[in-house]
């Protein structure tokens, strides 16, 4: 699925960014190509960000390859929603900044 060419956002960037709970992430990466502000990318989960998963969530990290979404351009999210939509876990949120 990719986002349409023309698909608009409505929202200036840096007020809402979308967050991803690493315990529900299998970093199937359907996400990145949805995103037209390229605020995702796929990548092994980070020694402290897996330190704070539950066991359970570690065993599933483990058995889906280690990897997981980051949003290294958060910033540049303008709310769209697609990414939310897109992931088949219901790992990403959006959350306005405070």
């Amino acid at each position: 699925m990719q986002a349409p060419e023309k698909y608009i956002c409505k929202q200036e960037p840096g007020i809402i960014v979308p967050v991803v709970n690493f315990s529900k992430c299998e970093g199937k990466a359907d996400c990145v190509p949805v995103c037209p502000e390229h605020v995702f990318e796929i990548r092994r989960i980070g020694s402290e960000d897996y330190k704070k998963l539950g066991l359970l969530a570690q065993i599933k990290q483990r058995v889906h390859g280690m990897k997981v979404a980051y949003t290294p351009h958060a910033d540049a999210c303008r709310a769209c929603g697609l990414c939310v939509t897109a992931c088949p876990e219901r790992a990403i949120t959006l959350r306005r900044i405070e």
